[in-house]
């Protein structure tokens, strides 16, 4: 008889939800985590009294996305999300709201106002195009803009693409820019779980087989949006930093799941085809399923796969970003709002003072704000460093005299950059029995919403094999 059910290869956010959601469908389950701490890019962490997370984080879609449904559903202590605020670019005059329609790009000042017309016709056509079905999913935003625009306003598009998928705008599809400005929201529907539920059917199962009853790739788009729309729409940022996230899924995990950090997986084993476990340096587990939702290029190092697939694993597109932290003697005019700015002249960067949604992460008077930038030279790191700070040094002049805390993180933001060429692998692999979960196994929104819409997915596809 098999030691679990169910082994999760990998203790980050998309395996923890993974683990939960299967132990709440009464599996016994068993977490495998290679590090000593539970969490990934989802994690916080103290440095000299300022409480840093991986990464500066917008929890998107959070009104009926992923997540809602996640913890509606599955959890049993949920944080308290602060509404995330608005989006910026900085100026030599200060910040300005970037615009998420029409009407607001009229008055963007920002940018010559020829261009804003040109670039407020674009959009109108792509969005067009988009309700009715007719953009081409390869072309790239660099292909559909204008030309003859500014230097400045090639720049600023080229910043909203590097945000969105950390690649540049000759890189990043025109789908991804309106899905990620909200002209385009995926969703999950409102009504899966409205049905009641007969006598004779338990809870968990219940709820899976709604999830199977809706496909989940459908999207809501019209044109109204152009007049309505709002970048920041149903996006919020959860009180406490990414670790209260992170604490209320542990919180909430079934008796039934077992979890091990320092595990280093080193062999998914399977006979005539089917999973049969996993065997890490010390110790062997078998189970009938295995979900794996670690970085999929490293998959075919760990159990045999097709030539074909192993050659479409190698198409995943990565991005390497860098976070700098600074902690703040005191609170400055500059960052004295809720939200992120994107670009500064010359520059694409995200910025975010999380000290704003809960003063508790800093120390009391004092201010807490993240700077991410895309490494564009992976072999020398000192150098992106120093072009980074000299940027926030340009954008910001007085914050020098104010820096009392710096810290590096050097991370892969998300398992699969969203590009035109890039590979999203999907949940199912080509083996029985092993299933895939995380940021590339979907291209929906970002970060912790995007392992959500997996996991959700990873449900759907399991129920289909009657795994559950």
């Amino acid at each position: 008889m098999p030691d679990y059910d169910v082994i999760v290869v990998g203790g980050g956010i998309s395996g923890l939800m993974s683990a939960l959601t299967l132990g709440r469908h009464g599996k016994k389950v068993l977490v495998l985590e290679k590090d000593d701490f539970l969490g990934g890019n989802c994690n916080s962490y103290n440095v000299n009294g300022f409480q840093v997370d991986t990464g500066p984080h917008a929890i998107t879609h959070m009104r009926e996305g992923p997540l809602r449904r996640l913890m509606d559903e599955y959890f049993t202590y949920v944080p308290f999300f602060v509404d995330y605020g608005h989006y910026y670019i900085r100026t030599e005059k200060g910040l300005t709201k970037i615009p998420s329609n029409i009407k607001e790009f009229v008055t963007f000042d920002a940018l010559p106002r020829k261009d804003r017309i040109l670039l407020s016709q674009s959009l109108t056509k792509a969005l067009t195009l988009m309700t009715f079905g007719m953009v081409d999913a390869k072309q790239s935003v660099y292909d559909f803009m204008p030309k003859g625009l500014s230097r400045d306003s090639y720049d600023f598009v080229n910043a909203i693409a590097y945000f969105l998928s950390g690649k540049s705008m000759k890189e990043t599809s025109v789908n991804r820019v309106l899905y990620g400005s909200s002209f385009v929201r995926d969703s999950v529907s409102e009504d899966i779980f409205e049905e009641p539920q007969p006598a004779n059917q338990s809870y968990a199962s219940l709820i899976t087989e709604r999830l199977s009853k809706y496909q989940f790739a459908g999207h809501l788009s019209t044109l109204s949006r152009l007049a309505t729309n709002k970048v920041s729409y149903a996006q919020a940022y959860p009180r406490g930093g990414l670790k209260s996230f992170l604490n209320s899924v542990l919180y909430s995990m079934p008796e039934t799941v077992n979890i091990r950090t320092g595990s280093v997986v080193e062999d998914i084993l399977y006979e005539n085809e089917n999973i049969t476990g996993v065997a890490t340096k010390s110790d062997l587990f078998t189970a009938g399923t295995v979900v794996y939702t670690g970085f999929l290029k490293d998959l075919p190092s760990l159990v045999p796969l097709p030539s074909d697939y192993e050659n479409d694993l190698a198409r995943i597109d990565q991005t390497l970003s860098l976070t700098i932290w600074l902690g703040l003697s005191e609170k400055m005019e500059d960052f004295n709002y809720t939200g992120s700015e994107v670009w500064f002249r010359g520059g694409a960067y995200w910025a975010m003072p999380i000290s704003n949604y809960d003063p508790c992460i800093a120390p009391t008077g004092k201010q807490l704000v993240g700077f991410t930038f895309v490494i564009r030279d992976k072999n020398n790191i000192e150098t992106e460093k120093k072009k980074a700070l000299d940027l926030i040094h340009r954008a910001v002049p007085d914050i020098g005299s104010r820096i009392e805390m710096t810290h590096f993180q050097v991370t892969i933001p998300e398992k699969a950059a969203v590009t035109i060429n890039g590979y999203i692998a999907g949940v199912r692999s080509p083996i029985p029995g092993l299933y895939l979960a995380g940021t590339d196994t979907d291209n929906r929104s970002m970060g912790i919403t995007r392992a959500g819409y997996s996991v959700l997915e990873l449900l759907k596809a399991m129920k289909e094999d009657k795994k559950l």
